[in-house]
């Protein structure tokens, strides 16, 4: 009998237990970023008062939940909390997917100041291109990736060869230095393909700083700098997958792998590859729209681990690139002949660079970099053969002195360089000392100052001083209010190349012993930043003001066949206004937008004022993401505008002296799949804007023919230097990437 009514409390036990748990209900988790899974993400239902962490894969679960409609919210810091309402009923188990956004693009910048401080702290401004933010519209080089900042143009200079150069608020590509990782490698020869194969997928970040850096960084960075900031391999993805194809045929591919070294260091390894080999002639002008291009490129990054995580990294790159441009018909055998027109360039590009902080109680780095570029090139019959070899060290030490944080050091650039031109009749080497100084002096809790100074020894143009101040005041935590004031120069360093390849027929004429270019620059911007818990809003204002004294400039129109290089007489000057605007609503929606008005112009010692060649008054970007998280479907707009712009025209030319306005617009639809997959797809160049005659007699690149005075009354010659545009139209691309 006993054991019959223990039979029975038992039985009748398990039955209230089962009752209870089908009135009761289960609810799995999963938070996710764009990038997988958020560990260590908080999970809540504020209402029953219960919260859990996510795990390692994001994922977290409830149990034994009550019947009916709950409200979950999902947060992690620097994200945007997202609120999702989820009914459940006894017995059953609900899932919940959660897609975080980032907050802001609060991150930590090096450029302004050679040192390593938050974005939002910064005295000089600094504006970033994310990994993220150039993959909305995937490119096979960073020259085009680096158009989503506003005021930063790149420009096509010729429409055989297609080589080109980054403007920065209108100012030409030899103003704006370009460094890898914080040194300067890519300049000189090196300007003009040097961008060419860093595989995107490597790429942490690129930080444009706009305005004179001379104070630290020297020559070259009159106009700003771009800094190409490449992953770290002690965080980058295990292994990395990009390629992309489009209507074109053209076929471009990324390879990242990480790799360690033993227990004390860790390697990245990056191959970038680009195929592009179909002769498409779309304007029927007897010329290819695209050059043809072979190009490989291997990139290495090693990183140790050391004691009190001093840094140690080293760096190199091997970049090998066949590319021709010219009548379509034409053949490696036609190299240098003449009677088919062709540009073909070979060039062979090998750089390394690395850092070393000494095992010292004040933090000392040693900087050193080596590139040697190898052209081997035909402009028609013209043969171009350079070599270019550039050294550069450096070592400074950064020092706090209660309010000041005091940064110094010495540098030195050695430069040699040669070509078979007339211009070159031995190899120059050129050696470049100098001395720099800063201090960021913290003058209260809202006030900032800059002080730096440098001083370089120039073999021929003796001693150059380049000074900076900037100021930084903080109304709130919202407003700030940033200005700016330094000197920048340029030596002389007239590469005949480049302006044969801008210039493709015309005679490239140095008219006097030139004089080293001096600027003064001035800069003032007003940032606001406007965070709440479902969106936030930045509104970034600046106006620019540069002077220069012995502006180097070229003429087109004195003779249609000639680039006459001269010291301006009079003065030169670049003014505008940058307005840029960044939302976000964390999912769905995210919008960056700028807008830039400029003024860029000459005076000669008459007065008589003319307008730079390729620097519209008015242009604009615009990025706009539309994610669905339930679907991980995403859209992407992207658009570039410009303004009319002067363009090299020639006497009595019937092209029009300024272009017209036209803005290019690419479509992106992307899906993100398990396991690190993403497939995308898309159009370029949406509106199918080409340039109208880029070439001048493409008919008759040998002018064989010009001397007709019925068929050529004006005396036009062959002149590929009109263009300012790519000449791809619409044309559709797909593509995958891959992260492990």
């Amino acid at each position: 009998m006993k054991s019959s009514i223990a039979a029975f409390a038992i039985a009748l036990l398990a039955a209230t237990r089962l009752a209870a748990q089908l009135q009761t209900a289960q609810l799995h988790c999963e938070v996710n970023t764009e990038d997988g899974p958020l560990p260590f993400a908080t999970v809540s239902l504020p209402m029953l008062n219960l919260g859990g962490l996510a795990d390692s894969l994001g994922r977290v679960g409830f149990t034994h939940l009550p019947n009916g409609e709950h409200e979950v919210e999902a947060s992690f810091v620097g994200h945007f909390t997202q609120k999702k309402s989820v009914v459940i009923e006894a017995g059953q188990v609900a899932k919940l997917v959660f897609q975080l956004s980032p907050q802001t693009l609060e991150t930590v910048v090096v450029t302004g100041t050679m040192r390593e401080m938050r974005r939002s702290d910064s005295p000089i401004p600094v504006d970033i291109v994310s990994a993220k933010l150039f993959l909305r519209n995937p490119t096979p080089n960073l020259f085009e990736s680096v158009a989503m900042v506003s005021g930063v143009q790149p420009v096509v200079n010729c429409s055989v060869c297609n080589t080109g150069d980054i403007h920065i608020n209108g100012m030409e590509g030899s103003y704006t230095q370009v460094l890898l990782d914080g040194m300067p490698i890519v300049s000189g020869l090196g300007t003009v393909y040097g961008l060419m194969g860093i595989p995107n997928s490597l790429i942490e970040r690129i930080e444009v700083v706009k305005g004179p850096a001379g104070a630290l960084y020297g020559s070259e960075a009159m106009a700003g700098q771009i800094n190409i900031i490449t992953k770290n391999p002690l965080n980058a993805p295990r292994a990395s997958l990009d390629f992309f194809t489009t209507s074109w045929a053209e076929a471009n591919l990324d390879l990242g792998l990480k790799y360690a070294l033993g227990k004390k260091a860790d390697g990245l390894l990056g191959v970038n590859g680009f195929w592009f080999d179909q002769p498409f002639d779309k304007n029927q002008d007897g010329f290819t729209d695209m050059t043809q291009q072979k190009r490989l490129s291997f990139f290495n990054k090693w990183q140790w681990k050391r004691p009190a995580n001093r840094l140690a990294q080293l760096g190199a790159r091997y970049v090998w690139e066949d590319r021709w441009g010219g009548q379509t018909q034409w053949t490696k055998a036609d190299r240098g002949g003449d009677v088919v027109y062709g540009e073909s360039i070979y060039t062979k590009r090998l750089e390394l660079f690395g850092t070393y902080q000494l095992p010292t109680r004040l933090p000392v780095y040693l900087q050193a970099s080596y590139n040697h570029h190898d052209q081997d090139s035909y402009y028609g019959t013209m043969r171009y053969d350079a070599q270019q070899s550039i050294g550069f060290a450096q070592a400074y030490l950064e020092k706090l002195l209660g309010r000041h944080q005091l940064l110094a050091g010495v540098a030195l650039r050695q430069t040699i360089y040669n070509d078979n031109t007339p211009a070159t009749q031995t190899a120059e080497r050129t050696a470049l000392p100098g001395i720099f100084v800063q201090d960021e002096w913290k003058l209260d809790a809202r006030n900032d100052a800059l002080l730096g100074s440098r001083l370089d020894l120039h073999p021929e143009h003796g001693a150059v001083w380049s000074p900076r101040v900037a100021l930084h005041h903080r109304f709130n935590d919202r407003q700030s209010l940033r200005g700016s004031l330094g000197s920048g120069f340029r030596v002389v360093s007239l590469f005949t190349e480049d302006h044969a390849a801008l210039s493709g027929a015309r005679e490239v004429v140095i008219a006097e012993a030139l004089r080293p270019e001096r600027s003064l620059s001035g800069h003032l911007s007003y940032s606001l930043r406007v965070p709440t818990e479902s969106y936030f809003l930045n509104l970034d204002v600046s106006a620019f003001y540069t002077h220069f004294s012995n502006r180097i400039l070229p003429d087109y129109d004195t003779d249609p066949q000639k680039i006459i290089y001269a010291n301006l007489k009079g003065s030169a000057a670049t003014r505008g206004l940058t307005l840029q605007a960044e939302y976000s609503d964390g999912l769905p929606l995210r919008l960056l937008a700028g807008l830039t008005w400029m003024d860029v112009f000459q005076k000669n010692e008459d007065g008589e004022k003319s307008v730079q060649l390729h620097a519209p008054r008015w242009s604009g970007t615009c990025s706009a993401n539309y994610t669905h998280p339930a679907s991980r479907l995403a859209l992407d707009l992207t658009l570039n505008w410009f303004g009319p712009q002067r363009l090299p025209t020639v006497p009595n030319d019937f092209r029009p002296e300024y272009g017209p306005w036209f803005a290019l617009l690419n479509l992106q639809v992307s899906r993100k799949m398990k396991h690190g997959l993403e497939l995308y797809g898309g159009v370029k160049n949406l509106l199918d804007f080409v340039p109208k005659d880029p070439i001048l007699r493409p008919f008759d690149p040998f002018d064989r023919a010009v001397d007709d005075p019925v068929g050529n009354p004006f005396g036009y010659t062959f002149d590929p230097s009109y263009n300012y545009a790519p000449m791809q139209g619409v044309r559709g691309f797909v593509g995958v990437r891959w992260t492990m």
